[in-house]
Order: structure tokens, then sequence, then C-alpha cells
């Protein structure tokens, strides 16, 4: 394939019509406590809390709203600054203590800690938004039972500075599961105001309308167009954030956003494909940062009759070509997944599966399943996800056609994906990329392998990986029983296969007037640290 310089390129943008955005931008760009990022994917919603709210929509919950706790921040080898999993830090508690038994969290809210309307932020504002994440259903109920909160008989404003969290046992997970996006606090009385009897948790109004403590507020949002953060100055979460304004633009091609970034007419380029990253390293600041805990995978529905078919699942794990969609798809950046041992000696995860591109046994297994001549299926993807998704998808499709299976891409809208592929799981087979928030492998688990998880895209059900979930979520990784069932965890799923993993993924963004960039496990730009420097 022909390359194209940077001035090329940039003449065939114009043409493309992309100047008048780029005409446009400059002028906010140049404002000294301006930055303008841009991403490819789209913002559905500013509550994560709503059903079927998407993942480019919880930056709303990680820069807008306080949890009473986060995660601490560490350097890497590279010399990257990423978060820090082992370090828990003060956001709206001022202190905690934890009984002897594990069982009781004990909170001392900030006392000068105050929503954006200026009210004090109470215990009672902390009950209700937990009781909120427990009872609204789907992914944040799910979330909070992943640290075993389950009901609002555990929470209890004691007074306006004091919040008590009574588990049912002690949890590995409890403490760090409080630092995650989904437990955030909500300004009880403004969506008290706004709730209705049908909708007594005001998921319609904060749909539109944050109400929290945070960082930064949100002064407009134009559905599929841009999103804008106003600084909350009286912020006691943290240290006071140097840009006092965000502007995020919702820009679908990669090589607009590229051009964008090129220029310096934005200052950052989010999640960028891995090809940008390798070929704008020497020219602009790229941080290149592998995803703890995700998988890049190729998911087959228990639901699709072929799928249900041991032997239709290994043809189809064999005839993956794993090495060309890292090359293609990857760029080469993270890390293999395939050509694994097959013994199981330790629990590192993500883990290669024991499985490798060969034509000829995919040949053999699909000859010894019940459909010897192959059949038709439907690959879907992302379209906010094509750089990685689009190369794989038509990879496997040339693959699965030369052992006889027909493979017809379809390209969902990213507005729609979360709907179909995690809610409704109605794709047969399909991308995903999941990365577990906690990181563990159990964690990962729960999410990805248990059934009717949201993240469970497959629809696998195995009663005996669930169960081995349930007993390893909690307990401690020291535990001599942990590490033998965590090894039959894998087991299961490696013979399985609901989810053929492809790669671990690297999160790449690019920078060019901007610094104070810091990875995080939920792929979102965390605007609170970021400074108009180059570091």
């Amino acid at each position: 394939m022909p390359t194209l310089d940077r001035r090329a390129f940039l003449a065939s943008a114009a043409s493309a019509g992309i100047l008048p955005f780029l005409r446009i931008l400059p002028a906010e760009a140049q404002e000294r406590d301006t930055l303008v990022t841009v991403f490819g994917q789209t913002i559905n919603s500013l509550d994560l809390h709503r059903v079927g709210t998407n993942r480019a929509s919880y930056q709303v919950a990680i820069n807008c709203y306080d949890r009473l706790v986060g995660f601490g921040a560490k350097q890497l080898p590279s010399g990257e600054m990423s978060y820090d999993y082992d370090t828990i830090v003060p956001e709206l508690a001022e202190s905690w203590t934890i009984s002897d038994d594990g069982l009781t969290i004990t909170f001392k809210l900030k006392p000068d800690a105050t929503f954006w309307d200026g009210t004090k932020v109470t215990a009672e504002d902390v009950k209700w938004s937990f009781d909120r994440a427990v009872l609204a259903g789907g992914f944040p109920s799910t979330q909070m039972r992943a640290g075993g909160f389950f009901r609002p008989d555990q929470f209890e404003a004691v007074d306006e500075e004091t919040f008590v969290v009574r588990l049912d046992y002690p949890s590995k997970l409890s403490l760090p599961n409080l630092a995650v996006p989904v437990p955030f606090i909500i300004n009880s009385k403004v969506a008290k105001a706004n709730a209705t009897g049908d909708d007594p948790w005001a998921m319609e109004y904060l749909h539109m309308n944050p109400a929290g403590s945070g960082a930064y507020k949100v002064a407009r949002w134009d559905q599929g167009q841009q999103l804008v953060y106003e600084r909350n100055d009286a912020w006691v979460g943290g240290e006071l954030p140097a840009i006092r304004r965000v502007i995020v633009r919702e820009v679908p091609s990669a090589a607009t956003r590229r051009a964008l970034v090129e220029r310096g007419d934005v200052q950052i380029s989010m999640d960028i494909p891995d090809r940008d990253a390798a070929e704008l390293a020497d020219s602009l600041t790229v941080h290149s940062t592998p995803i703890e805990n995700c998988m890049h995978c190729l998911c087959l529905n228990s639901k699709f009759a072929p799928f249900q078919d041991a032997n239709v699942r290994k043809a189809v794990a064999y005839a993956v070509p794993y090495e060309a969609i890292f090359e293609s798809a990857a760029y080469g950046r993270g890390a293999r997944l395939w050509g694994g041992p097959e013994e199981i000696d330790d629990i590192v995860w993500p883990r290669p599966f024991p499985y490798d591109t060969n034509l000829d046994t995919a040949r053999e297994y699909l000859a010894q399943s019940g459909y010897p001549d192959g059949f038709e299926v439907t690959l879907s993807i992302s379209l906010d996800l094509v750089d990685w998704m689009e190369p794989t998808a038509l990879l496997i499709q040339e693959a699965l056609g030369r052992i006889g299976i027909t493979v017809t891409v379809d390209r969902i809208p990213g507005a729609n994906w979360r709907t179909v592929a995690l809610v409704d799981k109605s794709l047969d087979l399909h991308l995903e990329n999941f990365g577990g928030w906690l990181n563990t492998p159990c964690y990962y688990f729960f999410w990805a392998y248990q059934k009717d998880r949201l993240f469970n895209s497959s629809a696998y059900d195995s009663e005996a990986v669930h169960e081995l979930t349930e007993r390893t979520l909690h307990m401690a990784m020291d535990d001599p029983e942990y590490a033998p069932l965590i090894k039959q965890m894998f087991a299961h799923v490696i013979e399985d296969l609901p989810r053929i993993p492809l790669y671990q993924p690297a999160l790449n963004v690019a920078m060019n007037g901007a610094g104070g960039y810091e990875f995080w496990f939920h792929r979102q730009l965390d605007i609170r640290p970021l400074n108009g420097g180059e570091a």
C-alpha cells in the first residue's frame, strides 16, 4: 500500500471536507486554560447507572462525580504514569477504618465537600447514591456485587459526615471496588426533586443533567458531536486541576483525528489506532500502555446452534490467523495470547491459550462436528472500534472461509453496540474487548464467564465456572486454596472456548501541547491531572 506524507495527507483531508472543522478549533485551542481532545466513540448518556450507557460515557462519572476513595498514581518502568491498584487514596472520604473482622468500613467525609450548587455533601447523599447503585439493576448493580455490596440495609448514614458499610463477608475487592467509576456520589436533593413515581432514581433527569461534586461540570453536551467540561473551583476531592476548560470532540474518522493532533489543532487524541501510535511516536508524545486484565477476543455465542458443538469451537480456534491479526490490527503492540503451553502452572491473567493457527487441524475438528460441510454465520463489529475490529474481522472471514465456514461481516453503530452485544447478547459471532477493572483473574471471570453477566456476550453458562468464580472472588489471593481453584477455572474456559483470546491490547494516546496524562484501567481520559505542558 502506498504511503502518504503529512502534507499530501492534509491536502487529501481538505478535499474530504475536514478543513472547516480544522479552522474552527484553533481559537479554542489557543486559550491558555483550554484543552481540546478528540476520540472516535460516541457518548450516549451522562449517567453511568442508566441501562445501555456505553463505555465512552464512563468519562462523565470519572470527571464530574466523586467517589469516597480513589486509586493513587505510580510511575511505570516505561516512565509513564498510571493509576496504582495497590494504593487507595481519599476522595470524598477524609479517612476510613476497617473493623478487625473485616465486615465494617466506617468513612468520615470531608467536612468542606460541596456539590456544584454549593450544598454540603452528606452521608445521606452517599447512602442514596449507593442505594441507587445496588437497586438500579444491570451493570452498576452487578459491579457493586463484585465488592460485596448487595442491599440498602448494608449502608448507614450515622450523621452528616459518617457513613458506614456493613459486609456479609470480608472481601479483598470491597475497598478497591469503591474506587471504580460506578459508586459515584450524586446530589440526592437535586435527584429527588427530579424523580417521579415511575422513575424514582431520576434516571431520565441525570441522563442529561449531572449533579455531582466532582472536579468538572458538564457545561455543554451536543449529542454525537462534543462535550464541554468546566472546572469546579470548589472541588476538594483532590488537587485542583490545572485546566479550566476541556472540550471533548467526537470524530469518528481515525484519519481526521490524526490530522488534527498532528497539526496541533487539538492537544490530545484518545485511544488512537496502533498503526498511528507506531507512526506518530517520533514526532509527538505517544503513550502506549498495555491494558491490565484486558483481552481482545473472538466471541462465539452459545445461542447459535453450531457453536454449541465443541468440535466447531475448536475448529474456529485453530483457524484464527493470530499472527496476521496481531501484525495487521495491533501492529505488534500489546501481548500475544495464543500458542501458550498446555500445562497451567501459574495464575497469570491474561494468559496465552494453547491454540495456534493450523488449518489442517481446524478442518479435522469441523469434519468431526455436526457441521462437516460448514455453515453460514454473521461476524459483527462495532463502528466505534473499526481500527482493530475491521482488519481482524476480514482476516477471520478469509480464514474461516478456507475451512468451509461462510462469514458475513456486519458493522454496527457504536451507539447501539452495547445493547445488542452485551445486553441482548444477540450477536452470533462477534469481536469484543472486555477489560476487568479490578486486577484479579477471578474478577475477569465474574464479568466475562458467569451466566447473565453483562460482558459475557457469548451467553456462556457453566455451572462449574460459576461456582469456582463465586468461591474465589472474595478469597484472599494468598489463601492456599486460591491458586488451585483459579487453575481449574482456566482449564474450563480453555476447553470450552466461549471466548477465543486474540491479543492483549495497548491503550494509545497522542499528545501535542498537553501533559499530565495518566493511564487508567477504564480506558477513558481522566482530565483531572492534565496540564498544558509536554511532560
